[in-house]
């Protein structure tokens, strides 16, 4: 892959970083959540990473920012089942600070991107 990859994108390499960080929480949600809580929360954090990627992939600035957004979308969902967690005692108070401080570095780039290709849109 060439340098002006999705890889290189600060917005990518902190979700990156945000789904390792929930992936390692999350093992310590109990077993019978496995396949509901767990799941989703797993799931949610690797949209973000995934969906920034594959709207870079696309052709067109609309097809990137939609995809940006679907990624703005799971980082507040991963806010919610963490906080959902911590509720219900599946993780502690400073897990679930760590992933939300972690959805904060993630979300700064992303948002950036977002607005840098809604204002390249707007001059079109």
């Amino acid at each position: 892959m060439s340098e002006s990859t999705y890889r290189t994108l600060v917005a990518w390499q902190r979700a990156i970083d945000l789904a390792v960080e929930v992936y390692t929480i999350s093992k310590t949600f109990p077993k019978d959540e496995r396949f509901s809580l767990t799941q989703q929360i797993r799931r949610c954090a690797t949209s973000v990473p995934s969906n920034i990627a594959e709207g870079r992939g696309r052709g067109s600035p609309r097809d990137y920012r939609h995809f940006l957004h679907q990624a703005r979308g799971s980082l507040y969902e991963i806010d919610t089942q963490i906080t959902l967690a911590e509720r219900l005692g599946y993780c502690t108070a400073e897990a679930s600070a760590r992933i939300q401080n972690a959805i904060v570095e993630a979300a700064r780039p992303l948002q950036g991107l977002i607005t840098s290709l809604d204002r390249k849109m707007e001059y079109r």
